[in-house]
């Protein structure tokens, strides 16, 4: 019999990393069928199901779910699987909280002269939003990830790094109930709209008045969630 490669090995090292690949892969494909409506929260599922659908053994997707479970996206049930776990709205709030702490912060420094601001950033969301209405997108989907994208770059283009971090995990953490806002026609019209007040505010260096309409955006956002049900999700999931 041939032994398994001594830990230390090159060809040991090259099976754990591409183990750690497979893992982390199924891992982000779990969390893009969750934040798509492929997975919503009551479905159940097995290791076997996952495994024969992605194509790979058992062992990765079981170290996948075992890290969506520390993040709170599933529960392991005793002898019979998996499942999706109900939205945790409190959670959820906390988040929205955090999340406009980091981008009023964000928006502020936008408007002040600081070296570390990047400006080419800011001018690639101005070509997006700051657009006739004739050329705006009306696909939910599109404008969902434009949505996001949006975001992280006004935070990133303040120039924190650490910032920047903390606030791409809590973009992945909310990124699902995001999504649910864009699939109503009359939210990606106001998304438009808001988007391109925040930064004309921006470019005219006003850091209040900035802040105060990503402030009223995000709440609206905020408000939205408190009003999501479990058809609305199964709604989502057939439309996609």
């Amino acid at each position: 019999m041939t032994p398994l490669p001594r830990p230390s090995s090159p060809a040991a090292t090259a099976d754990t990393t591409a183990f750690r690949s497979r893992a982390d892969e199924v891992y982000a494909q779990l969390k893009r069928d969750v934040a798509q409506f492929k997975l919503v929260p009551g479905d159940r599922f097995t290791e076997n199901e996952i495994s024969e659908r992605l194509g790979v053994s058992r062992t990765p997707v079981r170290q996948a779910l075992t890290r969506l479970q520390q993040e709170g996206f599933v529960e392991v049930l005793f002898r019979s699987g998996w499942r999706v776990l109900p939205f945790d709205f409190d959670k959820f709030e906390q988040l929205y909280d955090l999340r406009m702490v980091l981008e009023t912060t964000a928006v502020r420094r936008l408007c002040e002269s600081d070296r570390r601001i990047d400006r080419a950033l800011l001018e690639s969301l101005m070509d997006i939003w700051l657009v006739p209405a004739a050329q705006r997108s009306t696909d939910g989907v599109q404008v969902a990830r434009w949505d996001e994208a949006f975001h992280c770059t006004l935070v990133e283009a303040a120039g924190n790094a650490e910032m920047a971090r903390v606030h791409r995990d809590v973009t992945e953490r909310i990124r699902i109930i995001r999504r649910l806002d864009f699939t109503q026609p009359s939210r990606i019209a106001a998304t438009y709209e808001e988007h391109a007040k925040i930064l004309r505010a921006i470019r005219a260096n006003r850091g209040d008045q900035a802040a105060l309409l990503l402030r009223a955006h995000i709440d609206t956002s905020q408000a939205e969630v408190r009003k999501i049900t479990l058809h609305q999700v199964h709604l989502a999931r057939q439309g996609g």
